[in-house]
């Protein structure tokens, strides 16, 4: 340490903390609760017919007046066959959030997480950006997050990167020195039958690097969870519902159900790794059909005894501790203490990034300027 700190001083660019390599992985060492291999294998040795089937579906950018009816619509009073409520994932990016509606989402028992808080283009900010940025963008939005929809700052524990564009490995370096569980962003399309269960960083991956540059580094106890892509109809991968090239006609609710169906059989008549439904709330707004078709797949999972619609973060703690399906139905619900929201109207508020004026609905006091990246709370 005191010749690092040396070198340090006389070579200020040499980075002393730079990360390690990471090795294959050794089983033997890498072990549950907190390492896992990454591995299609179903954890704790379990056969796919004692394996509960998670489906996560999960909803990217920012919460609206909009979207916020879709959502009241059909995620909401859902229950499935264990009688906990079903859980969704919502990957939520600061402008234009409304963070009342984030609050009410919260107080469904549904989980809130990151999505960047200034999502911006080209993806290339994304590929390069370094652990600086990654830091500004996301361990910044926690805090953000937490204070603008009086959420619990320790209940915001997972991201996924705009465009699911990966920066190697920096975001996954500021989940570990900054207290999120996990990465929801790496597609694969190799690993899908059998589809990858989660797995942690301590060692390589042997996931598909589809979007470069995926993470090299021995990261220990950041969890990745992969997105297992859907197959279109001509066996296409698509990693969001709403970008599937070869997709059922957008008024046919009964060929988008069947579609839904069939990516769905992929993982539950297979090794049971979690089966997402990836998508942007506007195309279920504008597509009455493949709203209904979605609505109806709810129904479906929620009356199976085998698959469970839960929290994105709630697969991890399964992985960690994997139960039988038979013992997981008799173990307690999930819990929360839910938080109040004293709804401000805040506006017009200057933007000192853009030179413009917007309006923030929040649970927090109005703020001197709109927050953005480097003020994230706009004092």
């Amino acid at each position: 340490m005191k010749w690092c700190a040396i070198i340090c001083l006389v070579f200020a660019s040499v980075a002393c903390n730079e990360l390690r390599l990471a090795e294959p992985c050794d089983e033997q060492l890498c072990q549950l609760p907190d390492c896992r291999c990454s591995s299609t294998e179903i954890p704790g040795g379990l056969q796919p017919r004692d394996t509960p089937q998670f489906v996560l579906v999960t909803f990217d950018d920012n919460i609206n007046h909009i979207n916020i009816e879709t959502y009241r619509n059909i995620l909401y009073n859902r229950q499935n066959s264990d009688h906990c409520s079903s859980g969704f994932t919502f990957y939520i990016n600061h402008e234009y959030n409304n963070y009342v509606f984030t609050n009410e989402l919260y107080n469904q028992g549904f989980e809130i997480a990151l999505h960047s808080i200034s999502h911006q283009e080209p993806t290339t900010y994304w590929e390069e950006a370094t652990l600086e940025i990654m830091e500004r963008e996301f361990a910044d939005q926690k805090g953000q997050m937490a204070h603008f929809a009086n959420i619990p700052y320790n209940s915001i524990d997972g991201m996924r990167i705009p465009f699911l564009q990966l920066g190697g490995n920096t975001s996954y370096q500021m989940i570990a020195d900054h207290g999120l569980l996990y990465d929801h962003t790496w597609l694969t399309i190799a690993n899908i039958d059998p589809g990858m269960w989660p797995y942690t960083l301590d060692y390589a991956s042997t996931q598909d690097c589809v979007i470069e540059p995926c993470p090299t580094a021995s990261i220990p106890g950041v969890w990745v969870l992969p997105m297992i892509t859907w197959r279109d109809l001509n066996n296409s991968p698509c990693p969001m519902v709403d970008n599937c090239p070869n997709a059922p006609a957008l008024t046919d609710e009964e060929g988008w159900f069947q579609f839904i169906l069939t990516n769905f059989e992929r993982h539950y008549l297979g090794n049971r790794a979690p089966f997402g439904y990836y998508i942007h709330a506007w195309y279920l707004s504008v597509n009455p059909a493949v709203e209904r078709a979605l609505n109806r797949f709810l129904d479906l999972i929620n009356n199976l005894n085998d698959a469970f619609l839960v929290n994105s973060r709630d697969v991890i703690e399964w992985v960690k501790n994997p139960v039988p399906v038979t013992e997981y139905k008799e173990q307690p619900c999930n819990t929360f203490v839910p938080t109040s929201c004293a709804a401000q109207s805040c506006g017009p508020i200057q933007a000192e990034h853009k030179g413009y004026d917007y309006w923030m609905q929040s649970c927090a006091p109005c703020t001197r300027v709109y927050p953005w990246l480097d003020n994230p709370l706009g004092v």
